[in-house]
């Protein structure tokens, strides 16, 4: 399922085509994605202008001059595309294998000089889902959430404050999206790694008697923040399904230092151990038993 790189790397091909655009048109092929729907979808969106396109953790945000917002999860193998080449190299956005049946939105947009383009939601699995919002505080799926790992907020004593006396593991900690909002399996265990943390560390354990971070948390902090912004600089990773806007493959995959690298060596210098996948919580984790430490 994507997560904040890739969903930033998204928001960044549609911005620029996409943002004072009207939506002369909208269609839906199917009464529902995940969940249904919102009534009168199609009436809300139909005629209003595009004013920004944002993100929240995993959520891609489509601000309207009706002072609605439209919020797209992407699931497991959501993309956007356009019908038409607006990018030099039509023929990615459309790619060969995609059958049109999993074509489920349509808008149809005026661009203020006057280009007309057809942007498409395709969904084969229909795990995402899109809802409208006219407040942050008055959606469920924004309302508790964290701060943004590369915003202001994040900080090693804002983590602090969240982990002081608890006990539960820092991978499931982290993956909890009411501590720091968009992180997922992948960049949790790439950032563990670069910080040198066992998956299985206890929270508290990274907290001062004092209830100040610990220099592991501070480590961890800043490796949470670099794996996104290198990840976003390369497009974010394709494993299966993902596709940028302009039908380009992410490549952060070939930068993984851990992840679904289980029985290949450690690549830290002067590390001889070997990458270790366990379960937690359901999810594979894949981390060094020997230069992760589980005390901080």
């Amino acid at each position: 399922m994507p997560e904040l790189p890739e969903v930033e790397t998204v928001r960044r091909g549609l911005a620029p085509f996409v943002e004072g655009a009207r939506i002369a048109a909208a269609r839906l092929n199917r009464p529902d994605l995940r969940f249904p729907f919102p009534q009168d979808f199609e009436k809300s969106l139909t005629g209003r202008q595009v004013v920004g396109v944002s993100r929240r953790a995993k959520y891609l945000l489509f601000e309207l001059d009706s002072g609605i917002n439209l919020l797209s999860h992407l699931g497991m193998t959501g993309n956007y595309r356009f019908y038409e080449g607006a990018i030099a190299e039509p023929s990615r956005y459309r790619q060969p294998d995609v059958a049109e049946r999993h074509d489920h939105v349509v808008l149809d947009l005026a661009a203020p000089d006057g280009a007309h383009r057809t942007l498409i939601y395709s969904d084969p699995r229909r795990f995402g889902f899109m809802t409208l919002f006219s407040s942050p505080a008055d959606c469920p799926f924004l309302k508790d959430l964290g701060p943004e790992p590369l915003g202001n907020q994040f900080s090693a004593p804002q983590l602090a404050a969240r982990f002081r006396g608890r006990r539960a593991p820092v991978k499931s900690a982290l993956l909890d999206q009411r501590n720091v909002a968009g992180l997922g399996n992948i960049y949790v265990s790439e950032a563990l790694w670069r910080a040198g943390i066992s998956p299985t560390m206890p929270t508290g354990a990274l907290v001062d008697s004092a209830g100040g971070a610990k220099p592991a948390l501070e480590m961890l902090v800043a490796a949470i923040k670099s794996v996104l912004e290198e990840a976003i600089a390369a497009g974010g990773s394709t494993l299966k399904d993902f596709r940028q806007s302009d039908g380009a493959p992410g490549y952060f995959q070939h930068n993984f230092d851990v992840y679904d690298r289980a029985d290949a060596p450690c690549r830290r210098a002067g590390c001889n151990g070997t990458i270790t996948r366990m379960v937690q919580s359901g999810r594979s984790s894949f981390y060094c038993p020997v230069c992760q430490a589980e005390s901080g």
